[in-house]
């Protein structure tokens, strides 16, 4: 569910889980061992993160709620991206809901297509963001902008998020 390939000395971090590329336990254990990895390779300067096929990451695999919690949890993957010592860069296309952005927000750099949608739909099914999107998102975009896409639950365009501070820079779709 997540492949690795090093390209010169930028590890490319993919996440494979179609079709939504879904934040299930596979893809969180992949994420954390391939930053944890990374950390210890000094071949690796620096990590872009994306999904394959259609979008970046829908979010939360919802087939796993209700079942018993495996570890590692999304904030904990979230918070060893955001903790790593060389940069993380997503490159966001498609989509990045809910935990999708939520791991976006913990990457030092986000780039996006100009197609992106990015949100926190999570309130509509009665959730709040719970891998730390709460607070990174505040600190990144400031409180106003932040509160009114954790309550209202819709997706930005990608040009918003950059207009905002979300998305650091705008790049075609190759």
């Amino acid at each position: 569910m997540i492949e690795t390939q090093l390209h010169g000395d930028i590890l490319e971090i993919v996440m494979n889980n179609s079709p939504v590329n879904a934040l299930g336990f596979g893809v969180r254990q992949g994420l954390a061992q391939a930053i944890a990895d990374a950390q210890a390779d000094p071949a690796v300067r620096a990590i872009v993160i994306r999904g394959d096929g259609k979008l970046f990451s829908g979010g939360a695999d919802i087939t796993e709620f209700g079942k018993p919690f495996a570890e590692p949890g999304l904030p904990q993957v979230v918070d060893a991206i955001e903790a790593s010592a060389k940069p993380v860069v997503a490159a966001i296309h498609g989509l990045a809901l809910g935990g999708g952005l939520e791991v976006a927000l913990g990457c030092h750099y986000r780039i996006a297509t100009p197609e992106t949608k990015l949100g926190l739909p999570e309130v509509s099914l009665g959730l709040l963001p719970g891998a730390g999107g709460t607070q990174r998102l505040p600190r990144l975009i400031g409180v106003e902008a932040a509160l009114e896409m954790i309550v209202s639950g819709s997706p930005i365009p990608a040009a918003k998020g950059a207009e905002l501070g979300l998305i650091d820079k705008l790049a075609e779709q190759d």
